[in-house]
């Protein structure tokens, strides 16, 4: 699936459901979220971390999801 249909479906809103919550992993892990680390990551953190992602400019979008892990206690800096 091509993410931009991923991303629609995420920004969209909604309730999670496993196909959402699945995408938000998908587009984490695209922009360099350590899958060790998105295991501890609830449903709905992934989600809402994807959905900031996708409004982020396609530059800022690995850094943007690092600095979201450290906001949220999930990754240590380094």
């Amino acid at each position: 699936m091509p993410l931009h249909q991923l991303i629609r479906g995420i920004v969209l809103g909604g309730n999670v459901n496993d196909s959402v919550a699945t995408d938000a992993k998908r587009i984490l892990l695209r922009y360099g979220a350590p899958i060790a680390v998105l295991e501890h990551v609830s449903e709905d953190h992934r989600v809402e971390f994807a959905r900031e992602i996708s409004r982020t400019t396609l530059a800022d979008r690995e850094p943007r999801t690092k600095e979201l892990l450290l906001e949220h206690g999930y990754l240590e800096e380094d």
